[in-house]
């Protein structure tokens, strides 16, 4: 605005009009002079991503297919729940790059490999798509509550971007997220796991699947170059707010990581490095997907009885667990099922102009 020779508040007057508002058309910016909108509109543009696909669950859940501007694909789900007071509560889930370089062996985003980092505002425009989609244009009272950086990517290769976007969502004349309401899961990387922590902006979630090294380091490989033990020992000093705990999510696996002495091993890991007043465990039941360049899923399903069993054990040691709800698997909304289905085979990154979209890692 000031190179344009306008005065300084006529950008948080059109930063309003996106973040507030929901509005990436100028001429609808009716406060700002026809003049001023017909020289935006000459020099600059607010290109929200195509929305070249939309899959809706029987529960609700919609997994959104993205095409970015240079025509690379990402995935975002919107996912409602019902509050105490019967009001419908959305979370969303968003990626943060194209592809994911990290290969984690039951993982679909990890077979595809890596293409790219998303900016900044590629991130946020995720959350601008899903708001229109639900008519969200509230910003006292938004229906989108939470957010989970848990789709494509690994947040923290992408610090600077996620962070930036992190910041512009906590903007109080904008979406004016709380930090309490935004989750940012990472399968640990050593290089900007403090960074975030410092900065406040986001609760962490650490992806972790295992309970000892060796058993991470088959499923996990890549993560795994940061041994278990000195994550953890990262961990114990992570800054943490008031009634903050930090999230540990694990997949259950089959007949991989899921027997009562992995459950009393997590629980010992758990005690000795954070103590259980600072942690809480996400079980989440593996469910079964191809992922590119195998014939068939690599695991297998835990069975109903072998999860109880695994939380009891994890109760029964004063570990906070709670077993995931199960969210759109009739739209494989995830672990990277749907970019399976939708390239029927094609296995190659969601690249510019390769038509094959992103998946879901985590979410």
């Amino acid at each position: 605005m000031a190179e344009l020779g306008e005065p300084r508040f006529r950008a948080l007057q059109i930063w309003q009009w996106i973040w507030q508002r929901n509005v990436t058309d100028f001429e609808a910016m009716t406060n700002v002079s026809k003049a001023t909108r017909a020289r935006l509109a000459d020099i600059a543009e607010c290109r929200l991503p195509e929305v070249v696909t939309v899959q809706t669950a029987g529960d609700g859940t919609e997994k959104l297919l993205l095409r970015l501007v240079d025509g690379a694909m990402v995935e975002t789900v919107i996912i409602p729940s019902e509050a105490q007071d019967g009001s419908i509560r959305i979370a969303q889930c968003l990626s943060s790059q194209v592809g994911c370089a990290m290969g984690c062996t039951f993982c679909s985003t990890g077979g595809m490999g890596f293409v790219r980092n998303m900016t900044a505002g590629e991130i946020l425009s995720q959350v601008l798509l899903a708001r229109k989609r639900l008519g969200d244009n509230r910003p006292d009272h938004p229906i989108i509550r939470n957010l989970v950086f848990m789709g494509m990517g690994e947040p923290l290769l992408n610090l600077r971007e996620v962070t930036r976007a992190l910041t512009m969502l906590h903007h109080d004349k904008g979406l004016d997220f709380s930090p309490r309401r935004i989750t940012v899961s990472t399968c640990g990387i050593e290089k900007g796991l403090r960074e975030l922590g410092d900065s406040g902006l986001a609760f962490l979630a650490i992806s972790l699947h295992a309970p000892n090294q060796a058993l991470r380091s088959r499923i996990m490989p890549k993560a795994a170059r940061w041994p278990l033990e000195d994550l953890m020992t990262a961990l114990a000093s992570y800054p943490l707010k008031t009634r903050e705990r930090i999230t540990f999510e694990y997949l259950l696996l089959g007949g991989v990581n899921d027997s009562p002495d992995h459950a009393r091993e997590l629980a010992r890991l758990i005690h000795r490095t954070l103590g259980p007043e600072r942690a809480k465990l996400n079980l989440i039941a593996y469910n079964p997907s191809q992922v590119p360049g195998k014939d068939a899923a690599p695991y297998a399903a835990p069975t109903p009885e072998t999860i109880l069993a695994f939380e009891k054990i994890l109760w029964d040691k004063n570990i906070t667990a709670i077993l995931r709800k199960s969210k759109g698997q009739d739209i494989k909304a995830a672990c990277g099922q749907l970019c399976v289905s939708h390239t029927s085979g094609a296995h190659t990154p969601c690249a510019p102009g390769s038509g094959n979209p992103g998946a879901q890692g985590t979410c």
